[in-house]
């Protein structure tokens, strides 16, 4: 599917966001928390993608749950970034 209309309409993508929602509460990924005043919520896009075996058949139905930051601008929505990025010392 490309739209969400489309995915919440079959069970295999449902349970598939369900399973997206369930991580990201079990690693704790996010704090509720009251809006600001003044402040705007991110949105925010469902990804779809079918992962297959090598035989060519389905593996899993996979949906991430992605923050559209191209949305916030520097100074005023954040001051700063991260990136975890793992180096290899030669």
């Amino acid at each position: 599917p490309v739209y969400y209309e489309e995915a919440i309409k079959n069970e295999v993508w449902e349970k598939a966001m369900d399973d997206e929602i369930d991580a990201i509460e079990k690693n704790q990924t996010w704090e509720l928390m009251d809006l600001p005043k003044g402040k705007d919520v991110i949105g925010f896009n469902w990804v779809y993608k079918t992962k297959y075996n090598v035989d060519g058949k389905v593996q899993k139905h996979k949906a991430r749950l992605v923050v559209r930051g191209f949305t916030q601008q520097y100074g005023v929505d954040y001051n700063e970034t991260f990136a975890p990025v793992a180096r290899l010392d030669t």
